[in-house]
């Protein structure tokens, strides 16, 4: 996004948020608010809005840094907040505005309900409760790691798999971690799944691979008789932060992948390994990133080469949009497709039979197994967090699927 569009952007978004706190304020001042707390308000509505700003404009030149992890978290914490009981505030005013139409029709004069005090209280109780959940997500849902479990299966998998196991995390962004002892038990939980295979689908860091240089020793650890198999996501190219040349940015590339080699991660760019067993095989597949307005890069059909059409094929592929754009289609069977990239936006509700979060409005598969003409597509969640450095109702998760040979 270049500046002129973020400065619209901002400015849209500034606009939008004050008219919300302007409408959210007429309800709060019912319940008695002294000149102090007036001030306070006003004072974190506008304070927010100009740190968001400021460190939007400015992350390109300074990374997603303190002031940024600062700015954007008290505005989506008073943005969740206002937004909550705004609609709230919004409900009770409808009523009031039916109440009115009804006097209207009724009585022949139209009367306009005051606002009822108790309604203002149960508005500031639920306003307390969304608070709640948005520290909690930060302090603990970050690191509140899930094991989701898949069971898979095909016709023409090699009777040699049947019950191979496939673990896969995506999105570390080690750039954002700050608990070296929550990360571990994310560690630990993936061992303890004793995968045949191990998989990594991509976004190792936020932007420069010296973040990850200290979380080295933690992922090393991650153990699999068949092997340790990563590709790259969008993040790890480095195209959000300025650089001095070119040249600096490509050797933050190189070195990247040398790290991936560090923690005991085949790095697949644009290629393919065969898995053997008992004489059989199958093949694992893996390119660089292709989505769909985040750089495509990824070439399929090298990444395929040398592989029979019909083959049982399992790819890496970071952001899905790569499957509804090229891989349900393409000529080659790729049976299982590996991606990540969404995050859950981090935020949503995946709870009692409902399943929403923003992101469903951008990628029309955002977590979780799909399957299409005999294809699936699995999205991870994602291991690690970004931007927002909390998660709400979208936990990270570590998936197992377990590759099984249909009998008929």
């Amino acid at each position: 996004m270049n500046q002129k569009r973020q400065l619209l952007f901002l400015t849209l978004l500034a606009i939008v948020f004050l008219l919300l706190s302007r409408y959210a304020w007429s309800g709060l001042q019912l319940a008695g608010t002294p000149v102090l707390f007036s001030f306070a308000f006003w004072g974190l509505i506008t304070g927010s809005t100009f740190l968001l700003s400021y460190s939007v404009l400015q992350m390109e030149k300074r990374g997603m840094d303190r002031l940024f992890q600062v700015s954007t978290h008290l505005f989506l914490g008073l943005a969740a907040g206002i937004l909550v009981f705004t609609a709230y505030l919004l409900t009770g005013d409808l009523y009031r505005l039916l109440a009115g139409l009804y006097f209207w029709i009724s009585q022949g004069h139209f009367f306009l309900p005051d606002r009822h005090l108790y309604w203002i209280f149960g508005g500031y109780l639920l306003l307390i409760g969304v608070l709640f959940i948005y520290i909690h997500g930060i302090r603990r849902g970050k690191y509140a790691y899930q094991i989701i479990q898949h069971r898979l299966y095909f016709e023409d998998l090699p009777e040699a798999f049947h019950g191979f196991k496939i673990v896969q995390i995506s999105d570390v962004h080690a750039g954002s971690f700050t608990n070296a002892r929550a990360v571990q038990k994310g560690i630990d939980l993936i061992n303890q799944q004793k995968a045949d295979l191990f998989v990594f689908t991509g976004d190792l860091v936020n932007h420069r691979a010296e973040e990850i240089t200290p979380w080295i020793p933690y992922f090393h650890q991650i153990k699999a008789p068949y092997g340790q198999f990563s590709i790259l996501g969008n993040h790890d190219y480095g195209d959000y932060v300025r650089w001095p040349d070119d040249l600096a940015k490509r050797a933050n590339l190189q070195q990247l992948k040398k790290h991936h080699e560090s923690i005991g991660f085949r790095l697949l760019l644009d290629e393919h390994v065969e898995i053997q067993q008992e004489d059989q095989s199958i093949y694992l597949a893996g390119v660089e990133n292709w989505g769909l307005g985040f750089g495509e890069r990824g070439d399929l059909d090298k990444a395929l080469k040398g592989v029979a059409p019909h083959a049982f094929t399992v790819l890496l592929s970071h952001d899905p949009s790569h499957w509804e754009k090229k891989i349900r289609q393409h000529p080659s069977q790729i049976h299982l497709t590996l991606s990540g990239h969404t995050h859950g936006m981090q935020f949503g509700i995946e709870a009692f039979g409902l399943k929403w979060s923003p992101v469903q409005y951008r990628y029309p598969h955002w977590a979780g197994m799909k399957s299409e003409n005999g294809r699936y597509l699995h999205v991870n969640r994602g291991f690690g967090f970004i931007g927002f450095s909390g998660r709400i109702g979208i936990w990270p998760e570590i998936t197992v699927i377990e590759l099984f040979r249909k009998t008929t």
